[in-house]
């Protein structure tokens, strides 16, 4: 069998407010392609299939779009788990009118791991592969609260809650590994080593619920992981691995390059991995450095191979205040608004050592690139500069948590 590993769609994504359906509808209809070119049998999507718990109108759409498109193709099984932005009710209110289309939907996780376990079977009834369909794994899925447990314990608690939820599955894989049947687990967590962008919001602060390559049981042929934007594998383990977002998040990401991966199944085992690099239809751009660089960089930029218009950070380093700055990047600007537009301009830099309060505030646009955590990471450093804040984040971000589980509910 032919496996397709994808994740972190993030339907709907908006960066600094600008919608990014284009980029979106550009990736889905070359992801329908590339089912039918590359004779794919399975696509997994390892989770964040839409940016937030409510998605609008058009983020919904693009997914129905697809999924008919791609179930007319020579795809016959596709598998979708949710991600930790993902809302399981979202998710799962159409999982029975999917199911007739041989499109496998688990939003959230089950106390049984049989309701997450899925038989692929060919044309003959006969099964071909096993699907481990793991979602995002929500603290009240692994993790009894504890009064008083320290940040260790409940790091330790978290990391054992995930491992064991993917170890109740091997009483139930062994009769298919024993018949040569290959067996696949999905994820949408992160993983200990793995390298994250800006763009991700954190499950857990800091290492908390990190798992690494040696916890996933080794009767998993490949583990299809989902969280982490960067294509990766995992403790440089072949078969554990990241696919990455298909586009660009975040500016953190403009060198990156977006990938899915193809995975051939025969005689019981993974017999092939490769990537195919998924097509950019709009270039995200930093331009940082002297005033004189940015601005050859600017009047240099080519924008030619996209069809779609750059999108640009944009930060000067100065020796002292320029009033006139913002006109005389306008002014190079101007001639290329089809190409390229600044999305964020960034305070600039100066090279002296005393600056101006004005100058150390970043600008207001810049609200919109930070997560809830740093925001209130920010807050506590200020508050209380000489103070550790690790538990104090950590419980933030639990109750963040907590409250997007009541959204849900």
């Amino acid at each position: 069998m032919r496996v397709l590993h994808t994740s972190d769609w993030h339907l709907g994504q908006r960066l600094v407010n600008l919608e990014r359906t284009q980029e979106h509808e550009h990736f889905l209809n070359w992801l329908v392609q590339t089912l039918a070119q590359q004779q794919v049998d399975v696509l997994l999507m390892a989770g964040d299939v839409f940016d937030n718990g409510a998605p609008s109108n058009t983020a919904l759409k693009l997914y129905y779009d697809f999924l008919r498109r791609a179930a007319a193709t020579c795809c016959r099984h596709i598998i979708i788990t949710g991600g930790n932005h993902d809302a399981i009710s979202t998710l799962n209110a159409p999982k029975e009118l999917l199911a007739c289309f041989n499109i496998h939907v688990v939003g959230g996780a089950s106390q049984d791991p049989l309701d997450e376990l899925i038989e692929l079977r060919n044309e003959e009834g006969l099964v071909e592969l096993v699907v481990c369909a793991v979602p995002f794994l929500r603290d009240r899925d692994v993790r009894l609260s504890v009064p008083g447990e320290s940040y260790e314990e409940r790091e330790q608690r978290i990391k054992q809650g995930i491992a064991a939820h993917y170890q109740a599955f091997v009483p139930h894989i062994q009769g298919y590994k024993a018949r040569q049947i290959p067996v696949v687990a999905t994820g949408h967590l992160f993983a200990a080593g793995g390298t994250a962008s800006d763009s991700e919001k954190e499950i857990h602060v800091g290492h908390l619920g990190q798992i690494g390559a040696d916890q996933f049981p080794q009767e998993f042929d490949y583990v299809a992981l989902g969280h982490l934007h960067r294509p990766q594998q995992v403790n440089n383990t072949h078969h554990i691995r990241y696919s990455g977002s298909p586009i660009p998040l975040s500016f953190s990401e403009v060198k990156d390059k977006k990938v899915v991966y193809i995975l051939d199944f025969a005689a019981g085992r993974l017999a092939d991995l490769h990537e195919v690099e998924i097509p950019c239809c709009r270039k995200l751009v930093r331009f940082k450095g002297p005033l004189e660089k940015v601005k050859q960089q600017l009047v240099l930029f080519d924008n030619s191979d996209y069809p779609l218009t750059a999108w640009a950070e944009v930060q000067v380093e100065l020796d002292a205040p320029l009033p006139d700055l913002n006109q005389q990047l306008d002014e190079i600007l101007e001639p290329k608004r089809d190409a390229l537009q600044v999305l964020i301009h960034r305070a600039p830099i100066l090279k002296t050592a005393v600056q101006s309060l004005a100058q150390q505030v970043r600008p207001e646009a810049d609200l919109h690139a930070l997560r809830e955590q740093e925001v209130f990471l920010k807050r506590c450093q200020s508050a209380f500069p000489e103070s550790d804040h690790t538990e104090l984040v950590a419980t933030f971000s639990e109750l963040l948590e907590l409250m997007g589980q009541a959204q849900e509910s």
